[in-house]
């Protein structure tokens, strides 16, 4: 499987699509249908259309996108999606891969569903699995209290994070740097931008093609810990536009916290049977064919040829 494409149904009458990279192999007409559904999930969660991120249908972002797309297994109706966007790094001097967790839209029949384990944690639970359980490094640039507060449950190690004591470490800052540097027009923020690297706010940030997602701090959504309203509403300048950087690795420590603690126990049975067939084809499969003394690998030819 060279990129994913997944569906199943999850508990509530919610059907599951995951679709990784679709720029790349997509047929035309399956493009402009899969856009058509986001778009419209887009007009009925915030009551307008966007010119930001995968709706705008940029050949660049379908190319760089993982979409989770829910629909109503009734009705095959689309109700949300989080459109996530690869970005390739430098760490340490090595390159590395960061996925940016973008845009999350959701119909406002859905909003109390409990869909967030999937919204802010599936896909990039796939991809860790899908990469060989290698560390992947998760970005999110937001105002908004709810999102905010939502990614930094899911992951332990976000930074800033309202709820733990989590240390800004180089590696959080490297990644931020690169993230400013390289990959600004991921999350439409443009270059007149400032960066502060001590609290990890982007200053106005809405200049670059979001603009239609900039709110007041009383527009904005609020999480249910105070923590998290209290972090942005004394760290963020709302009339000038800011944003934070939330910065984080998921690794193995993270999966096992996201498998336990996020995923509900009915659906954990689907859910792992879809990462060992990734984890099948991923690590099991290559070992086996690299075992079979019969068919060439590469410049290896079988034994027994001359």
């Amino acid at each position: 499987m060279r990129h994913l494409d997944l569906r199943w149904k999850v508990r509530g009458g919610v059907q599951v699509r995951v679709v990784e990279q679709p720029g790349l192999w997509m047929a035309p007409e399956e493009l402009e249908s899969l856009l058509a559904q986001l778009r419209g999930i887009v007009r009925r969660g915030i009551g307008h259309d966007l010119d930001y991120g995968i709706v705008t249908g940029d050949p660049e972002r379908l190319r760089q996108a993982v979409i989770t797309i829910l629909s109503d297994a009734k009705t095959g109706e689309p109700v949300a999606f989080n459109a996530l966007s690869y970005m390739d790094l430098e760490l340490r001097g090595v390159p590395a891969r960061a996925l940016h967790l973008g845009l999350v839209v959701v119909d406002p029949a859905f909003r109390t569903q409990g869909l967030s384990w999937v919204l802010y944690g599936l896909t990039c639970m796939l991809i860790f699995v899908r990469r060989g359980l290698r560390p992947l490094w998760i970005s999110n640039v937001t105002q908004v209290p709810a999102i905010i507060g939502k990614v930094a449950e899911a992951f332990v190690t976000a930074w800033p994070n309202p709820f733990a004591s989590v240390r800004r470490s180089f590696d959080h800052l490297s990644v931020a740097r690169e993230i400013m540097r390289r990959h600004r027009a991921v999350f439409g923020v443009g270059p007149e931008a400032g960066f502060d690297e001590a609290r990890f706010v982007i200053t106005d940030a809405y200049t670059g093609g979001s603009d239609n997602l900039k709110k007041t701090f009383d527009q904005a959504q609020k999480h249910r810990d105070e923590r998290a309203n209290a972090l942005c509403r004394d760290s963020l300048d709302y009339a000038r536009g800011d944003d934070f950087l939330q910065v984080a690795r998921f690794d193995l420590p993270a999966a096992r916290r996201y498998l336990l603690r996020d995923v509900p126990r009915h659906s954990l049975p689907a859910l792992s049977f879809r990462l060992l067939f990734l984890m099948l084809g991923q690590v099991l499969l290559p070992l086996l064919h690299w075992l079979d003394p019969q068919v060439a690998m590469g410049a290896l030819r079988p034994r027994g040829e001359d």
